[in-house]
């Protein structure tokens, strides 16, 4: 099997094709495609359930099948420790609760939420960032708005917001990013964070 470290996908049929073939024992080339084969089958499976889900989870609707996909191929890929599908999923919720209290189209929100690191399932394979990538790629399949294509293109500003949306989509990237326990974080940085709710804690009576 060719592995690419930076494709999580393939990378993930490759360690249930090991996994399966270490059980069985039967190490042959025959057997290595068929376990490839079957482990390739199920990724794909797994790919879709879970793009349908991302979507249904948040009541975004409507979206290309080859949009779902990707959704679902985050499942597959993490950023400093955070699975990226959860992330997303995270972020619809958290910029659809943001827009309601601002007023904002929820809708559009939930929706620029859910796909605005869509682009991080492809980027190993296509030029550019993540959020350039992403916004390109929803637009080629079919979404028309252009708050939501602003919003993923936008989301670290390269380049500029135009609607409150992107705005709102920004900082549910940044809460979902940021809450602790989120994402992996090194020993002294946990340490300094533990000592400073110390501090505030005995700093009262």
């Amino acid at each position: 099997v060719t592995i690419s470290c930076f494709d999580p996908v393939r990378r993930e049929i490759a360690k249930q094709a090991m996994s399966k073939l270490v059980q069985d024992g039967r190490i042959h080339p025959a057997r290595i495609e068929k376990l490839v084969d079957d482990a390739r089958n199920e990724v794909e499976k797994t790919i879709r359930e879970e793009g349908e889900r991302a979507a249904y989870e948040t009541g975004v609707h409507g979206l290309h099948p080859e949009i779902i996909k990707l959704l679902g191929m985050l499942r597959f890929r993490t950023s400093y420790g955070q699975n990226q599908h959860a992330h997303a999923i995270e972020t619809a919720h958290v910029a659809g609760m943001i827009a309601a209290e601002l007023g904002a189209d929820v809708e559009i929100a939930k929706t620029a939420g859910l796909l605005h690191d869509i682009g991080k399932a492809i980027d190993h394979e296509v030029e550019g960032t993540h959020a350039v990538i992403g916004a390109d790629f929803i637009k080629r399949y079919g979404m028309k708005d252009k708050r939501v294509i602003n919003a993923v293109a936008a989301h670290h500003h390269e380049i500029e917001q135009e609607y409150v949306e992107s705005y709102i989509v920004e900082a549910a990237d940044a809460i979902s990013g940021a809450r602790p326990g989120a994402r992996r974080e090194s020993l002294e940085s946990y340490i300094k964070r533990v000592k400073t709710l110390e501090e505030i804690a005995t700093s009262f009576e």
